[in-house]
C-alpha cells in the first residue's frame, strides 16, 4: 500500500506550500491527503491511516495539540508520525507539544527543502 501524508493547515496557502513542497515524494507514489479544521484533520486519521502528518496548532474546531493527544494518547496511534508546525515558537508550546505525543514540533516559517528531507526520511523513500 502507498504510503500517505496528510497536510492540516487552515490557510490554503501554506497547504499548497506545503504539497509542492512534497511533490519529490508524490512522485515517488504518496498519497498527499489535505484538511482545513481539526475536526476533518482526526477524521481522515482514523480512515485513512496516514504514515505522516502536517499538523498545524492553530486551527478551527480543534487545535492541532487535542488532534495529536487524541491520536497518539487516546487512539493508541503511535505508528502515525506527526509533525506539529506553529506560528509560536515559545518553550511553552514545545512543552505542549511533547506533551501530547508530537514526533517532531518545526516553527513556520519552515525550511521546505527540510521539510522534504524529513518527508523522505519518514517514509523511507
Amino acid at each position: 500500500m502507498p504510503p500517505k501524508v496528510l497536510i492540516v493547515d487552515d490557510e490554503t496557502f501554506i497547504r499548497l506550500l506545503i504539497e509542492q513542497t512534497l511533490e519529490e515524494v508524490e512522485n515517488e507514489g504518496v498519497t498527499i491527503l489535505t484538511a482545513d479544521n481539526g475536526q476533518d484533520a482526526l477524521e481522515i486519521i482514523q480512515s485513512e491511516k496516514p504514515d505522516l502528518v502536517f499538523l498545524d496548532v492553530m486551527l478551527p474546531r480543534m487545535s492541532g495539540f487535542e488532534v495529536c493527544e487524541t491520536v497518539k494518547r487516546q487512539l493508541k496511534m503511535e505508528d502515525v508520525y506527526i509533525v506539529l508546525l506553529t506560528a509560536k515558537g515559545q518553550e511553552f508550546d514545545r512543552q505542549r507539544g511533547e506533551e501530547v505525543g508530537a514526533n517532531i514540533y518545526m516553527n513556520k516559517p519552515f525550511d521546505p527543502d527540510e521539510l522534504a528531507e524529513l518527508a523522505q526520511r519518514v517514509l523511507g523513500i
